[in-house]
């Protein structure tokens, strides 16, 4: 799940826990808001920890004396 995705969850969930005023037989939409805001929330949460592991990977500088770095390869 991306970040982006993530952000709409949590969206969605507080639109349907805070601005729904619906009776509904059989669920609960308030109940239903409240899942959709706590996967949200642990998604971004994987997903900031996935980017930041792989941006550190990312950011890998050669050192200087490396033959390989002078020559470009």
């Amino acid at each position: 799940m991306t970040f982006g995705t993530s952000l709409f969850l949590i969206a969605l969930g507080a639109i349907l826990r805070f601005a729904v005023h619906v009776s509904t037989k059989g669920f609960n939409l308030h109940t239903v808001g409240i899942i959709l805001m706590v996967v949200g929330l642990i998604g971004a949460v994987i997903s900031l920890l996935w980017m930041t592991t792989w941006a550190d990977r990312r950011r890998r500088v050669a050192p200087p004396d490396d033959p390989y770095y002078r020559r470009g390869v």
